[in-house]
């Protein structure tokens, strides 16, 4: 599984890169902090897996990398080529990027 890190997800969205970012996590969570992705909950990602690019990259996460690890899994089962899992999550992008950032 391919992963990138938040400095790696920061120099894409500072080079303005064409690609989609995929937030696995329940909506509720993506209330209190999100990246501006798409809010597809994990429960939900097969069924709505049409919402997902594939022909750009596509950087999925959550809150540490676990769940969108398991979203990448599903979705390769499907015949997803290009995904990457953001490495730590939101807790890495708040503890790296944007230590203002609320989590929970």
């Amino acid at each position: 599984m391919k992963e990138i890190t938040v400095d790696e997800l920061q120099s894409m969205i500072d080079e303005n890169v064409e690609f989609q970012l995929i937030d696995v996590r329940e909506p509720f969570e993506y209330e209190v902090s999100n990246l501006n992705g798409v809010n597809i909950p994990l429960a939900g990602i097969s069924i709505e897996s049409d919402k997902i690019a594939k022909d750009i990259p596509v950087v999925v996460h959550c809150r540490s990398g676990k769940r969108s690890a398991q979203a990448i899994m599903l979705l390769e089962q499907e015949g997803f080529t290009n995904l990457s899992n953001l490495k730590g999550g939101i807790l890495a992008w708040k503890e790296e990027i944007d230590p203002e950032m609320d989590v929970y």
